[in-house]
């Protein structure tokens, strides 16, 4: 394992600091720091992890080319692990590398290990074949620039496939949080962090560059005997709230049991046991290549709907059977 990208040409400039840009949400120190506390017992709770990094390797196998060097970007060695159960799509690569923000979670890594910020990726443009991220990237302040970053590190035709977390993400631990604070203090505040909407994971990548872009959704619901559980293993995750806005005054034991107390009465099962519900949003495309499919320019079909179809064309309001 290291923290820098041997065996990767590298770009120096994209590691300096940030000048202008997006406002900063999350605290990217303090994240690196939660995913190194969590490294030391991740495997045993890493089962998000686990079923994202089996859906890359299932979307990687169903492409019929092969690729010479692998970038995986997060998942605390998770695609590593999942590639060694199918030698299928593992041979499709000739060289995979395993990168992650925190140092603890690269020394996991199945193959080389390498600590990677997805934020200012420091790799030469046009230098990877195949980049494939395991929920890191719903962590970066900027996602549609991460995403340029990954366009521009694949060689043309290269191939990106990425998991991160949704929108819906653990909206039971939100809603139960911020109906106890406001039930304690007279208002709320952000206690759980922000997920990118579903509503256009394909359109934020086509903004990147990337061409033929696809999206999809995974819904995942865990459960937990109470939320002080479900707590426990979002740390063990090291999926923990790291807003930048986030309260700083300690918290009194009598919020977090409220909030076990709301979650119970709103959300659980007849079991007595509660649903959290984990959004896993899937995303691909292509770097641009001129002998990639286009489009064809609106009103140049040679062929009606209609005929294509075999059935009769109708004028607009003319009722089937007239």
């Amino acid at each position: 394992m290291t923290d820098a990208t041997h065996d990767i040409p590298t770009n120096a400039s994209a590691a300096g600091p940030h000048g202008e840009g997006p406002p900063q949400l999350f605290d990217r120190v303090l994240l690196k720091q939660r995913k190194n506390r969590a490294a030391g017992e991740f495997d045993d709770y890493n089962f998000l992890h686990a079923r994202a990094a089996e859906d890359l390797i299932d979307r990687v196998s169903a492409v019929t080319r092969d690729f010479d060097t692998c970038l995986v970007l997060g998942g605390g060695g998770a695609v590593g692990r999942a590639l060694k159960k199918r030698p299928d799509v593992a041979g499709k690569f000739g060289h995979v590398i395993e990168a992650d923000l925190a140092q603890g979670l690269a020394r996991t890594s199945t193959f080389k290990g390498l600590v990677l910020d997805e934020e200012r990726l420091p790799i030469a443009e046009e230098s990877v074949d195949i980049v494939l991220s395991c929920l890191s990237l719903h962590w970066t302040n900027d996602l549609v620039g991460a995403l340029i970053q990954l366009n521009r590190a694949l060689r043309p035709d290269g191939f990106f496939a990425g998991a991160l977390l949704g929108g819906s993400t653990l909206t039971e631990l939100r809603q139960s949080m911020m109906a106890a604070e406001s039930e304690l203090a007279g208002g709320v505040s952000a206690r759980v962090s922000p997920f990118a909407d579903t509503i256009d994971m394909a359109g934020l990548m086509a903004r990147a560059g990337f061409a033929m872009p696809v999206s999809d959704v995974d819904r995942v619901t865990a459960r937990y005997g109470n939320s002080f559980v479900l707590m426990r293993d979002l740390r063990k995750m090291g999926e923990t709230s790291v807003l930048k806005t986030r309260p700083r005054e300690p918290v009194t034991k009598r919020f977090f049991v409220r909030t076990a107390e709301i979650y119970s009465e709103k959300f659980a099962h007849e079991d007595g046991k509660i649903p959290a519900t984990f959004e896993i949003l899937h995303a691909a495309g292509w770097a641009p290549h001129p002998d990639q499919p286009k489009p064809k320019r609106p009103g140049s079909a040679t062929v009606r709907l209609a005929d294509a179809l075999g059935v009769d064309e109708r004028n607009a309001g003319q009722k089937a059977g007239d």
